[in-house]
């Protein structure tokens, strides 16, 4: 009769394998507790929620509306430039949903329009850039 004599290993993880876990682990947390100390997580400003439509008339004048979105009730200002200047605004208590922005000469083909929104916190963003 022949007996064969197996070997246990009772490893679970070679250990090499072992250390590389343990290190990645102290790395991770490491950079987790860094994040909080340092405070890399606070300053994100949110991003707003404002539905705007553009369309141009018969005139060739651009109409952006305002559609609705969680804050427009905080809207302060529309503006409105082409091509880098100035063009056209609504504020204060002209701001509401359907309250229209008419541009205040035609629109040519190729132009750069963009609708800036400004809000009760100070914050701004751009709610329409668009090429005509």
């Amino acid at each position: 009769m022949i007996m064969l004599n197996f070997k246990q290993n009772e490893d679970a993880v070679s250990p090499v394998i072992g250390v590389i876990l343990m290190v990645a682990i102290t790395v991770i947390l490491a950079a987790v507790i860094a994040a909080f100390v340092f405070g890399m997580g606070s300053n994100i400003d949110t991003t707003k929620t404002v539905g705007v439509t553009a369309s141009l008339n018969t005139t060739q004048h651009l109409i952006v509306t305002i559609q609705g979105g969680g804050d427009v009730a905080s809207l302060t200002e529309l503006n409105m430039s082409v091509n880098g200047a100035n063009f056209s605004a609504i504020n204060g208590s002209k701001i509401y949903v359907g309250a229209q922005l008419i541009s205040n000469a035609k629109i040519n083909p190729g132009e750069h329009v963009v609708v800036v929104a400004h809000f009760e916190d100070g914050s701004q963003q751009v709610v329409l850039d668009r090429f005509y």
